[in-house]
C-alpha cells in the first residue's frame, strides 16, 4: 500500500515539475509600452523622424505579442528590445525638434531686441 501512494506522490511532483518547466514567463511589454507613450507625450507624433520611429515601435509591440502567443519567445523578446529602443530614439527625436524650436524661437527674440535697441 505505501508503495502505491509513494509512486502516486511522485507521479503528482513530477508532473507538476514537468509542467512548470514547460510554462515560459509571460511575455513584459511594461517598459516597451512606457517608452511609446513618452514617445507620445513628447510629441513625437508631431515630428516626421520621431512619428516614423514611433510607428515602428507600436508595430513591433503588436509583432512581439503575436510572436509570443505562438510561443516564440525568444524572437518575441528580441522584438520587444527594437520596439523599446525605437520609441526612445522616437524620444530623443522629439525633445531634439523641440530644442531647435526654442533656439530658432529665441534667436527670433534677440533679433527683435536688436531692431528695437539700435
Amino acid at each position: 500500500m505505501k508503495k502505491g501512494i509513494t509512486l502516486i506522490i511522485l507521479m503528482v511532483v513530477g508532473l507538476a515539475l514537468f509542467s512548470g518547466c514547460a510554462s515560459a514567463p509571460p511575455l513584459r511589454t511594461e517598459a516597451s509600452t512606457s517608452e511609446i507613450r513618452a514617445a507620445e507625450e513628447a510629441g513625437a507624433a508631431n515630428v516626421p523622424q520621431a512619428s516614423l520611429h514611433l510607428q515602428m515601435a507600436k508595430e513591433e509591440l503588436e509583432l512581439a505579442k503575436e510572436l509570443s502567443a505562438k510561443g516564440e519567445k525568444e524572437k518575441a523578446a528580441s522584438m520587444l528590445l527594437r520596439a523599446e529602443a525605437d520609441a526612445e530614439l522616437a524620444v530623443e527625436l522629439s525633445h531634439g525638434d523641440a530644442e531647435k524650436a526654442e533656439s530658432l524661437a529665441a534667436v527670433g527674440r534677440v533679433r527683435k531686441l536688436r531692431q528695437d535697441n539700435p
